[in-house]
C-alpha cells in the first residue's frame, strides 16, 4: 500500500474498529467503513503476541503486499482495518491471502 492508502492516526484507527463493520477468519479480522476522503485506505495491526518486531514487520509487509495485489483503492468505496490472528503463522502465504480476498468480497472491497 502507498502511504496516502494507510490508515495512520490511533484515533482512526480506534472510530474504524468501533463504528465499522466486522468480519472475522481464522488468519484475520475485517473492519469496514465507507470512506471519507477519495481514495480508501487501509491499516494493518497485529499484537506482540505474535512475535518480535522482526516477525511483526515481516508479517505487515506480507499483507501490505496481498492489499496492494487485490483491492484498487481507487476504486473501493471502504476504508478498512485488518487485525493478524495468531492463526496467520500457522498457514502458507496463499493460504492466507485466499482468507483475505474471501473477506474482502464479503465486506465488498473487491
Amino acid at each position: 500500500m502507498k502511504k496516502i492508502n494507510r490508515v495512520r492516526k490511533s484515533r482512526e484507527f480506534q472510530t474504524l474498529i468501533h463504528t465499522g463493520r466486522k468480519t472475522v477468519c481464522d488468519s484475520f479480522v475485517l473492519y469496514v467503513l465507507p470512506k471519507k476522503e477519495l481514495q480508501a485506505r487501509g491499516g494493518i495491526s497485529l499484537s506482540r503476541k505474535i512475535g518480535n518486531a522482526v516477525v511483526r514487520n515481516r508479517i505487515k509487509r506480507q499483507v501490505r503486499m496481498m492489499c496492494m495485489e487485490l483491492v484498487d483503492f481507487t476504486a473501493a468505496e471502504y476504508d478498512f482495518i485488518i487485525i493478524v490472528r495468531h492463526g496467520y503463522r500457522t498457514r502458507s502465504y496463499a493460504d492466507n491471502k485466499n482468507d483475505l480476498e474471501k473477506l474482502f468480497r464479503t465486506a465488498n472491497i473487491i
